[in-house]
């Protein structure tokens, strides 16, 4: 009775993240579900706060990342990003496409894959539009590389902080061994979206030309200044929360002295409904993990570090992120994951990180970026986002899995 009631419950907190009923926060569903799997002893006390003093941290990180994300917006650092991707398009699809997939890709990288959804999809909508030329092969672009672009660096991906968390490795040696499947993600995408996207990326415009637009230099060192920060407390030993902090205080805090934003909008972009909800989701995940479903994934996981256990540690690992979406994936996979090392807790990040371009509900940035878009040139379309998502998906996680058992082997695990 537990198993099945901590699964039902799982399923309606992550539904009503997909729906968001009368636009109500995340939280409403999975803060009531956690309590009620606590009460009725699904999850034990002790187990649920030593999960949320285990996603403190993480959390923590992901609320600074986002403030400093959200004050990059304010400070037109992703309006400066659109005119330089007009400007080098200069009226090709093509050429904005590549643009695109740079710009995506970075700023994934350095500010998380939210970033990516919520603050450049609108500008590079706008910039294809200003441009002349039609949007959905960009728009599809952003969506695509806010998961797979994010496995760069463990600040790219809340799964990737999750991770970062269970294995003994440091910030510049999980660059290094992503390096690789990273860059070969990139090219397989963008040969993938130049064949299924050239009768759009064909089409010619004739642009006016655009008003040049500063670049926000300051926003940009910040930035520099925090990726740097990541790699010098990865050495030091400290949580990177205090880079991300560090940074987005330096940014908001000029801000503020400049009056030219409130501390009430600073507390807002720092999401803390969608951190609560990520703490309620980990013990509602918790509960299914020690309800049944945790032995089941321990089964399911292929053992060992040979190419073949790692190709179906990311695929078992891209299924699951597509049926339970690839947050909770990534909780339930981790723990059986780690016994194995550092090279199945990574391969079960190219899974739940390319995987859920398969289907909306793989991952939340997913359904994000599907409302920022609905409605525009038919974007989103389900049938064009599936055909697009079995064209990259199997053959990316392949290759991109082929690609870590190879940095594995030249950069080393330990």
């Amino acid at each position: 009775m537990l198993e099945a009631l901590s699964i039902v419950l799982l399923a309606v907190v992550l539904g009503a993240a997909v729906v968001r009923p009368r636009g109500l926060p995340e939280f409403v569903a999975a803060v009531p579900s956690a309590m009620l799997l606590l009460a009725v002893g699904a999850v034990s006390w002790p187990r649920a706060h030593a999960e949320l003093t285990r996603l403190g941290p993480v959390v923590g990180f992901l609320a600074a990342v986002l403030a400093l994300a959200e004050t990059c917006a304010q400070e037109g650092l992703f309006v400066a990003v659109g005119a330089e991707l007009r400007r080098l398009a200069h009226g090709s699809g093509p050429r904005m496409l590549a643009g695109v997939f740079v710009g995506a890709a970075v700023t994934t990288a350095a500010l998380s894959l939210d970033t990516t959804v919520v603050l450049l999809t609108p500008v590079i909508l706008a910039t294809a539009q200003s441009a002349g030329l039609r949007a959905r092969p960009h728009l599809y672009a952003s969506a695509h590389l806010a998961n797979s672009a994010s496995l760069l660096l463990p600040v790219s991906n809340l799964t990737n902080l999750l991770a970062f968390a269970v294995v003994p490795i440091s910030f510049t040696r999980f660059a290094a061994l992503m390096a690789l499947p990273w860059l070969v993600t990139l090219l397989l995408g963008y040969a993938a979206f130049r064949w299924f996207f050239r009768r759009d990326l064909s089409l010619p415009a004739s642009p006016p030309p655009g008003d040049a637009v500063a670049v926000p230099w300051f926003a940009v060192a910040v930035v520099v200044g925090t990726l740097a920060g990541f790699v010098l407390t990865s050495l030091a030993g400290v949580e990177p929360v205090w880079a991300a902090a560090g940074g987005a205080v330096v940014l908001a805090g000029r801000r503020l002295l400049q009056r030219r934003t409130t501390p009430m909008r600073v507390i807002r972009s720092a999401a803390p409904a969608f951190c609560l909800f990520v703490l309620a989701l980990s013990v509602v995940v918790r509960a299914v993990g020690d309800n049944g479903l945790g032995d089941f994934v321990d089964r399911l996981l292929p053992a060992g570090s040979s190419l073949a256990a790692l190709l179906g540690v990311a695929l078992v690992s891209a299924v699951v992120a597509n049926v339970v979406n690839n947050l909770p994936a990534t909780l339930l996979l981790l723990p059986a994951a780690a016994v194995g090392g550092v090279g199945p807790v990574l391969a079960v990040l190219i899974g739940v990180n390319i995987g859920p371009n398969l289907t909306y509900p793989g991952s939340l940035a997913t359904l994000l970026w599907r409302r920022s878009v609905h409605g525009v040139e038919g974007v989103p379309n389900l049938a064009e986002f599936t055909r697009l998502g079995l064209l990259t998906v199997p053959l990316t996680v392949v290759v991109s899995t082929l690609a870590l058992w190879v940095s594995l082997r030249v950069v080393g695990s330990a």
